[in-house]
């Protein structure tokens, strides 16, 4: 699954021979990261200069199994499209219906414009590095290593930061998937049957969870996420039709959410802009690589139809069930229509099978840390099966302390979502071009400021929000 390497740990050794930075590092560390290259530059700065703008990465990249642009467009938007888009009208409930309007278009731009700036800067190491291609951990970690010296220090860090809030992004994700299977569950279960707590259900849940996950060759699960792709599709229409449906004037929801509540909307929306994490290697296994940028390329393209999906979906919701609607829409479809009830349990599915691709990031990252210390091959998969359970059973745990939707969702994407799509790309844009200046006025370095302030911000006050609703739910 190449549209998961880049939530791997690299197996690039860190101290692999590079080519100098255009540069010089033997200025004084006390002197600014932030100004601009010296106008006199050294023969040999322009010859290394020249020999990086000669060194096209797309061109020494061998790729056994090259992908389309059409291909690329459907992982784009297989990797953008989860359980956060069905969390959209929670979250304009908590922003009004025309500042989640206007402000999932202007986030979608951002978090667009952040990608963009990832590849960016994958490009400009890997002609520093002659590499043809890196992923989101090695960008972190050469944007530190070949920019100011005084941060040189921090390149370890910085590679392990990423790895860390990937590793809290996908268990996050898996909690709120068990989650979300559950619910659906229930709400099938207490209308025919008989009313149960969430918690048994997650219960009952838990063990053909770690069944499933017991599977450790993806080939196997590729069946399983294509018939998991059909149910979402499937659903998601299905509740297009019933948010459709009599739909009231937009007099009878709140234009404007209140400050309070502005932070949980930030939170649920920066979750479901959760690709930030394919892109790299999207675009490193394209076989017209040039195609994915720009005006009309395929990442624009591809994130215009899901900034419009989530728009849509949390525009129609919050107007057709209002200050009702709930973590998830499909609880909020009617419970005596038996097409409903399909859509609750189709849902449920989809994300039940989808669960293993989600955990399968997380456990490669923790795998090799517990696995290395065991030296005969029976130890290190009992040792892997050990691992998977006490994960799968963590994720189990957080979601039946916590089973409320709506909060996880909010608190996954103001910590560890914002950290990764809106915090890091602009630091490292921000460290990667030291050498090779931020344009006239340094507008590219106001503009990573500004995006930085954005991500920080949300993270801030995101998280609290989120904590805050978590603690004490009575109050919003």
């Amino acid at each position: 699954m190449s549209e998961l390497q880049p939530l791997l740990q690299s197996d690039r050794p860190e101290s692999s021979e590079i080519r100098t930075p255009l540069r010089a590092e033997q200025e004084n560390t006390s002197e600014s990261f932030l100004d601009v290259k010296n106008d006199e530059a050294t023969e040999s700065d322009a010859a290394q200069s020249s020999q990086k703008s000669e060194y096209d990465p797309s061109m020494h990249r061998t790729l056994a199994h090259p992908t389309s642009n059409v291909d690329t467009m459907i992982h784009l938007l297989k990797g953008n499209i989860g359980t956060g888009i069905l969390a959209m009208p929670d979250a304009f409930r908590n922003a009004g219906l025309y500042v989640g309007l206007f402000g999932t278009l202007l986030l979608g731009a951002i978090c667009t414009h952040c990608m963009h700036m990832l590849v960016r800067c994958s490009h400009e190491l890997c002609q520093r590095l002659q590499q043809p291609a890196l992923n989101f951990q090695e960008v972190g970690y050469w944007s530190f290593e070949t920019g100011p010296a005084a941060l040189k220090r921090y390149s370890g860090t910085a590679r392990r930061m990423i790895t860390t809030f990937l590793f809290i992004t996908q268990m996050g994700f898996c909690c709120v998937y068990f989650l979300f299977v559950a619910l659906n569950v229930k709400e099938v279960i207490d209308h025919y049957f008989v009313k149960l707590d969430v918690r048994i259900y997650l219960m009952i849940l838990l063990v053909p969870m770690v069944l499933i996950n017991l599977l450790r060759n993806l080939k196997y699960l590729a069946p399983v996420s294509f018939f998991a792709a059909i149910l979402t599709i499937t659903g998601l229409s299905i509740s297009f039709f019933y948010m459709l449906q009599d739909l009231p004037h937009t007099d009878t929801v709140k234009p404007i959410g209140s400050w309070s509540t502005l932070p949980l909307y930030f939170g649920t929306a920066i979750y479901a802009f959760e690709g930030i994490g394919v892109v790299l290697p999207l675009e490193n296994n394209m076989k017209s690589p040039q195609d994915f940028g720009g005006i009309t390329g395929v990442l624009n393209t591809g994130m215009v139809i899901v900034a419009c999906l989530y728009t849509s979906v949390g525009f129609f919701g919050y107007l057709k069930y209002g200050e009702n609607v709930k973590g998830s829409i499909t609880l909020n479809l009617p419970q005596d229509h038996i097409l409903s009830q399909l859509v609750r349990i189709a849902m449920a599915i989809a994300i039940f099978l989808s669960y293993p691709l989600q955990f399968y990031v997380p456990m490669n990252i923790v795998e090799p840390v517990i696995v290395n210390h065991f030296e005969t091959n029976r130890a290190q998969y009992l040792a892997n099966t050990a691992l998977r359970i006490v994960l799968i059973t963590f994720t189990f745990i957080l979601a039946a302390c916590i089973p409320n939707l709506g909060p996880i969702i909010s608190l996954v994407g103001a910590i560890s979502s914002s950290a990764l799509a809106l915090i890091a790309p602009p630091i490292i844009e921000i460290i990667t071009f030291w050498a090779v200046g931020y344009g006239r006025y340094n507008w590219i370095l106001w503009k990573d400021f500004a995006i930085l302030i954005f991500g920080i911000s949300g993270f801030v006050f995101g998280t609290y929000a989120s904590t805050a609703q978590i603690l004490y739910p009575s109050i919003n």
